[in-house]
């Protein structure tokens, strides 16, 4: 006997099945790699029906990195005609286009429900170099006429400053780094009559009941969201643990993990079908674990990211692959091995490289080489620390981290 979950499920997928199959017909026309996709799995793109899209397998990001190298920048998925405005690289390297328009990446409902809008002095620390994630929630604010400081991951003295100076109002980044700026205005000795951030939308990284409570302790609202760089907001909270509300302009799936089929129970991939025609991701496996559920008031929700499909991992909001890690250190001169491990302290994510360095090898030249590694091809800061031998047999990636 089907569940309420089961019929949440459907009923959501059937609200949107047909103006998903006209939407992919449409675009099939317009996108040769999506048309190519859909006669691949025995769909006829010029005659799609509602349920036909199941049939289709799910687009991974390796399979995106692989089109966009055989067709750059955007392996055929952008609308001829399109208008790119910027062009941004996540990990991967996956190249993803801001299209033009306002809030091209529909962050806005999400903003919203945490209190953010017009008069709003939004402190965005989110970064602004390569990956889109700064953008995104430059452009969300700006559609909803709230105006922003573009911190980004930076020095934080200046930007417990700006908070103080400018009378900064609104969040947007990262729940750690925010509890890091609360810690540091308390350092500062700044009275606290003068801290006006009262609203935070947080996103990117786990927020465990301890963290938003500690946060909450001097910012009223502190609510999450969840997307990804290739498609923006996928669902957001509307009150604190409410699970993820599934956003506007999209259809999401949770699917199994060998047959890409959807599913009402149990945790599955979050795949999505973009309605967006210019560039429509259709069926993209996010990477990322879920599950349905429905909140106090019978709404269907996501339960949020429960974990990741294969070896990559997200650090301090960024994805972390291990083959890139061992692209990065492959060559390194006087490293004889190496691991790299993931802890949290104190709400934050701590990288770590072990490294055991080759016979004859200064210590203190290899573990400043490595560190440099890291930052200039991974993107991360890590501490460089010297072992005597790394276990055989280990993990290249080692996430340590609990999230009580």
């Amino acid at each position: 006997m089907p569940s309420e979950v089961d019929r949440a499920v459907r009923s959501y997928a059937d609200r949107l099945a047909a103006e998903v199959a006209a939407f992919v017909q449409r675009a099939a026309a317009d996108v040769p790699a999506l048309a190519a996709r859909l006669s691949q799995a025995g769909l006829d793109p010029a005659a799609l029906e509602p349920g036909d899209l199941d049939r289709l397998p799910v687009l991974s990001k390796d399979a995106v990195i692989a089109l966009q190298a055989q067709d750059p920048p955007f392996g055929g998925l952008l609308a001829a005609g399109a208008q790119v405005e910027r062009l941004y690289q996540s990990p991967g390297p996956i190249y993803e286009p801001q299209l033009a328009g306002p809030d091209p990446w529909r962050w806005g409902p999400a903003l919203r429900a945490a209190g953010i809008g017009a008069g709003d002095r939004v402190l965005n620390c989110f970064g602004y170099h390569l990956s889109p994630a700064g953008a995104m929630f430059d452009e969300g604010c700006l559609g909803l006429g709230a105006s922003v400081v573009p911190g980004g991951i930076g020095n934080h003295d200046l930007q417990v400053r700006a908070i103080a100076d400018v009378g900064i109002t609104a969040y947007t980044g990262l729940p750690s780094y925010l509890k890091s700026l609360l810690d540091r205005w308390s350092e500062a000795d700044i009275p606290w009559d003068r801290w006006r951030l009262r609203c935070a939308l947080v996103t990117a990284e786990p927020l465990p009941d301890t963290l938003r409570a500690l946060l909450m302790e001097r910012v009223e609202v502190v609510l999450m969201a969840y997307g990804t760089a290739e498609v923006g907001l996928i669902g957001y909270e509307t009150a604190p643990g409410s699970g993820l509300r599934p956003a506007d302009g999209m259809l999401i799936e949770i699917c199994d993990l060998d047959t890409g089929a959807p599913i009402t129970q149990g945790h599955g991939q979050v795949v999505v079908t973009v309605l967006r025609p210019e560039y429509p991701l259709v069926r993209f496996g996010t990477g990322d674990l879920s599950a349905w559920t429905l909140d106090a008031d019978g709404e269907l929700r996501l339960a949020g990211v429960l974990g990741r499909v294969g070896e990559a991992t997200k650090v301090r909001g960024m994805f972390l692959h291990p083959s890139q890690a061992r692209a990065a250190l492959a060559d390194c001169p006087g490293l004889q091995s190496w691991r790299l491990l993931v802890d949290r302290v104190d709400h934050r994510d701590e990288l770590t490289c072990e490294v055991v360095a080759a016979e004859g090898v200064a210590a203190a030249d290899l573990i400043e080489l490595v560190g440099r590694r890291i930052r200039d091809r991974l993107r991360f800061a890590a501490a460089v620390t010297l072992v005597d031998a790394i276990p055989e047999g280990g993990a290249t990636l080692t996430d340590r981290r609990t999230w009580d």
